[in-house]
């Protein structure tokens, strides 16, 4: 069994659109760009993030996107805009965005943990 050689990138997320680094940063993640690549392996790179606050939003969605989440009991929707979850917390926006990019199965618990943020 061979050892998998993972990469360090940063990215300057400085006036980038939120949709499209979360693109990249899940191809990263995946390892998409590498020769070797299975889509069954867990094979990507540690992708780190700076001056996340600083990331885009085009058109309204900054007043109209919202996040859902459900507690399980009747009428327990739960919605937030994307405007306080971005004033609370910018990580929390791309971390989610990139986290929905990253395909559905086993390998995307373990993928997202390779996502870093510096301050």
């Amino acid at each position: 069994m061979e050892k998998i050689q993972r990469k360090k990138h940063t990215i300057d997320a400085t006036d980038k659109v939120l949709g499209r680094l979360a693109a990249e940063i899940a191809g990263l993640i995946r390892g998409k760009g590498k020769v070797d690549f299975y889509p069954y392996k867990n094979m990507g790179d540690f992708v780190v993030i700076q001056n996340v606050g600083k990331i885009r939003v085009t058109g309204k969605k900054m007043e109209q996107k919202k996040y859902f989440r459900h507690s399980e009991y009747m009428g327990g929707v739960k919605e937030t805009q994307l405007k306080f979850l971005f004033k609370k917390d910018p990580e929390e926006v791309l971390r989610r965005a990139v986290y929905g990019m990253l395909p559905k199965n086993r390998l995307r618990s373990e993928a997202i943990k390779r996502l870093k943020f510096e301050k």
